[in-house]
């Protein structure tokens, strides 16, 4: 199957590295075009797009853990290339915080995984779906884990906490705004070979990471990627509220 997204403006967050740069490369082959965000590599960005046409994506610099960032970036994107038809709720942190750490720090690593991970996500959602409305369609692929269903170690209670509340915020959109044409997805990869698990498995041991795989290699971005494709493309809008697993097998809930 040839999905084409001609003429659709999606908009990727978290797009420079690791799973967001390989949705935003199948998004861009299949003819999207793209609005993306990094944070602090840049380097990384311009490599993503150095032989993609100019008027085909939009690059912006956005720190998440100020969710009011999200506001401007909806805004700014709309305004350079039009209404948004698909948001990715991509970027999120991974933050390790023991829980021997002091009440200050403990607390601190809480709020900016929730920062990042739930509330830029609710601020982008809040941001368009006036816009989603008013054209009486739109769709949310919101990138969460397996963590959000089966739990993580206690050292990132708050990444699959914070993983939860973003199962719970694309539920909400698609039963609160299916009728108005707004359909809400939810990703929940596993463990995937990115830069970001990297840190857990230097902690952890890559044999912990691979040990409960039904499969034998860990997912890479790459197998991620067709999904948000097919998804965008609305070929699959009556999964609407679904969670699509793709963690190698290691967590069906």
């Amino acid at each position: 199957m040839d999905i084409r997204l001609d003429g659709q403006h999606i908009l990727v967050t978290g797009a420079s590295r690791g799973i967001g740069r390989a949705i935003a490369e199948q998004l861009y082959a299949s003819g999207a075009t793209l609005s993306l965000t990094y944070r602090q590599h840049k380097s990384a960005a311009d490599t993503l797009t150095a032989d993609w046409l100019p008027h085909r994506y939009r690059w912006y610099a956005i720190d998440f853990s100020d969710p009011a960032e999200a506001y401007g970036l909806v805004a700014q994107a709309t305004a350079d290339q039009g209404p948004i038809h698909t948001v990715v709720n991509n970027a999120g942190v991974a933050s390790s915080v023991s829980i021997d750490a002091s009440q200050e720090e403990w607390l601190e690593g809480w709020h900016h995984t929730f920062a990042v991970n739930v509330h830029a996500p609710a601020a982008i959602t809040h941001a368009v779906l006036p816009h989603f409305q008013e054209q009486g369609q739109g769709r949310f692929i919101n990138i969460s884990s397996r963590a959000a269903f089966r739990g993580d170690t206690p050292d990132y209670m708050a990444y699959a906490a914070s993983k939860g509340a973003v199962v719970a915020l694309t539920r909400s959109i698609a039963r609160g705004f299916g009728k108005k044409g707004v359909k809400a997805f939810t990703i929940a990869p596993g463990f995937t070979r990115t830069e970001m698990a990297q840190d857990f498995i230097d902690s952890y041991g890559e044999d912990y990471v691979t040990r409960d795989l039904a499969l034998a290699e860990m997912t890479t971005p790459q197998d991620i990627a067709p999904l948000i494709t097919l998804l965008a493309s609305g070929l699959a809008d009556h999964a609407t509220g679904g969670t699509f697993d793709i963690n190698a097998g290691s967590y069906v809930h």
